[in-house]
């Protein structure tokens, strides 16, 4: 006989459970990233969405490329000629300046500083959440990102990546309130820590204080503290400095060097003696593991079969 009332487990001590485990989580995942993996296997989960979301604007900016009329084409190709004449001019004083820096350094009998390696890569999704400066970029840990990798575009700093699938990765913007960059001015070489705000048109310097010799429309450089951002990469450029003397600290806000509302075309950056490299074919270089995992599995086959042959000549002649 079944009985008309079963006692169930309350709604109270589920909810206490679920709360319990919830905070568990959040707690091994801060301080043991137990949930990495996981977030990982998620991105890369919905890395075929975000491409195929991002189709239809690939399509269409193809489409006004070829639509464009041939008097722009050719006032482009002018103005690019220019401008890489221009470049040229100062790549050649450019080229004479690291020569008497190298010289200068050996004088010193100091290290010379390697160029740091690059990748290029594309925004294909942004964060629809207005309290999360983030994008999401179509290069991940097949090409060697990682997490904490600085990210530029042409004119300076963007961010960091914070987190990586297969094929793509999450950027955090310098506008993100979460997000603060060591910084010196190029001018002075003081040294500021700039903050998001939120807002991608302004940053904000901390603990700033009034007698300081920042003024407006310096540049601010990163100063390589912290091992995240190389250091000489231009960040902002001071916008306001505010005196109060009612307030313990001057307050000042700076605007970003790169148009962060506005980027398409990214810069991956690696250190040349980091322990993550940058992988510029990964599907060949996938291939080549395989082939050379398949290589060392014959010779491991081959060992013990040599290994074998003499226990069964041993045990024949025991025989």
């Amino acid at each position: 006989m079944n009985p008309l009332f079963v006692q169930t487990v309350s709604l109270r001590f589920r909810l206490t459970l679920a709360l319990l485990l919830a905070f568990l989580l959040i707690v091994l995942d801060h301080r043991l990233s137990v949930m990495q993996p996981t977030r990982m296997f998620l991105n890369s989960l919905v890395s075929p969405v975000q491409y195929l979301a991002v189709v239809p604007e690939q399509i269409f900016d193809r489409v006004s490329d070829t639509l464009q009329s041939r008097r722009t084409l050719r006032a482009e190709n002018e103005r690019l000629s220019l401008s890489m004449l221009e470049m040229q001019g100062q790549m050649q004083r450019f080229q004479f300046l690291v020569q008497e820096n190298e010289r200068l350094r050996n004088l010193l009998a100091t290290e010379a500083r390697e160029d740091s390696l690059r990748m290029v890569t594309e925004v294909i999704a942004v964060d629809s959440d207005a309290f999360s400066h983030q994008v999401v970029v179509n290069k991940g840990t097949a090409h060697g990102v990682y997490i904490g990798q600085p990210v530029l575009d042409e004119r300076g700093i963007v961010g960091q990546v914070t987190s990586v699938g297969l094929t793509t990765a999450r950027v955090l913007l310098l506008s993100d309130q979460s997000h603060a960059v060591p910084t010196r001015s190029e001018r002075s070489g003081i040294r500021v820590v700039v903050q998001g705000v939120g807002d991608t048109n302004q940053l904000e310097l901390m603990h700033v204080p009034h007698s300081t010799e920042l003024r407006e429309g310096d540049l601010l450089l990163s100063s390589g503290l912290g091992g995240v951002f190389p250091e000489g990469y231009p960040v902002a450029r001071i916008q306001r400095i505010i005196r109060d003397e009612s307030l313990p600290f001057a307050r000042v806000t700076a605007t970003p060097v790169a148009a962060l509302d506005r980027i398409r075309m990214l810069l991956l950056i690696w250190e040349p003696d980091g322990e993550f490299q940058p992988v510029y074919r990964p599907l060949q270089r996938a291939l080549e593991n395989l082939r050379r995992n398949g290589q060392n599995a014959s010779e491991e086959a081959t060992e013990l079969l040599r290994d074998e042959e003499p226990d069964a000549t041993e045990q024949e002649d025991a025989l």
